[in-house]
């Protein structure tokens, strides 16, 4: 059920990896939890999101370099 899952998540995230895996499954491990096989998608998409925005706000705002108030 899990690997559906997660073909079905990567299936609809077609877009390159901005993050690195190992870095927040370790970051998470940290805390003492575990990483579901979603999450990476999930944070993709919501890092792919947050960068559209930005990008956005800063064509806008008449600018071609995106700053951090941008995010």
């Amino acid at each position: 059920m899990a690997k559906k899952k997660a073909a079905k998540a990567k299936a609809k995230s077609s877009k390159e990896m901005l993050v690195v895996a190992s870095k927040v499954k370790a970051f998470i491990k940290s805390k003492k939890m575990m990483t579901s096989s979603e999450t990476l998608p999930a944070l993709n998409d919501k890092i792919y999101a947050m960068l559209e925005a930005a990008a956005c706000r800063t064509a806008s705002n008449r600018r071609s370099t995106v700053k951090p108030q941008d995010l």
